[in-house]
Parts: C-alpha cells; sequence; structure tokens
C-alpha cells in the first residue's frame, strides 16, 4: 500500500486552511482532547504550507502561515466575546480570503466567481 500526496504546487490552500481551522476545532470540541484538535490544525498547516513555500517563496508562506497561526491564536479570545462558531468562522474567513489571494489566485488555480455567467 502506498499513499500518493498531490504535488505541493497543485494544492489549493484555502479549503486546506479552512479545515485546519475548523477541523481542527471541532476535533478538540468533539473529542475533548485539545491536542488532538492540535494535530489537525498543524496538518493541514503544515501541508498547505509546503504550497505556499513552492508556489511563493518564504515571504508569502511566512504572511500565510502568521494569518493562519495569529487567527488560531485570536479565534480564543474572539470566542468570548462573539461566541466559539462566529469566532471560528471569523477567522476561518480571514485565513482563508488570505491564502486564496496570496497562494491560490496568484498561481492561477483559483479565480472569483463571475457574477455575470
Amino acid at each position: 500500500m502506498s499513499i500518493t500526496i498531490k504535488p505541493a504546487e497543485s494544492v489549493n490552500t484555502a479549503p486546506v486552511v479552512a479545515l485546519g481551522l475548523i477541523g481542527g476545532w471541532l476535533t478538540a470540541r468533539e473529542t475533548g482532547i485539545r491536542p488532538l484538535g492540535g494535530v489537525v490544525l498543524a496538518a493541514a498547516g503544515l501541508y498547505a504550507g509546503r504550497t505556499w513555500l513552492a508556489r511563493r517563496g518564504p515571504a508569502t508562506t511566512a504572511a500565510l502561515g502568521a494569518t493562519y497561526v495569529v487567527g488560531f491564536g485570536l479565534s480564543h479570545p474572539l470566542a468570548k466575546k462573539m461566541g466559539s462558531w462566529p469566532a471560528v468562522l471569523t477567522v476561518t474567513v480571514a485565513a482563508a480570503g488570505a491564502a486564496a489571494l496570496l497562494s491560490d489566485a496568484a498561481y492561477g488555480e483559483w479565480t472569483p466567481a463571475n457574477p455575470e455567467a
């Protein structure tokens, strides 16, 4: 049995970022094991990060990685003010949006919906 991983350049990272932030939070919440949620968060971040590095280089990778990690960190104080779901969704939109614009769209893999179609 072998596992084949997509080449870094062909991964759309916005959904991976969303999966990491929402999936990590849900995993921690549903299992009650916070480190397990951290594993999901870290795995998605590393998977997206390898694409950012291959496509855009270290500066964009650092910026997008910081957005991902800071978003995770900000979700905690935001949750106290607005609730867990709204906080997680807010930081997810910001981080996934940044990934879509700075990596996916810049590489030509993602285009916004055409409102005229």
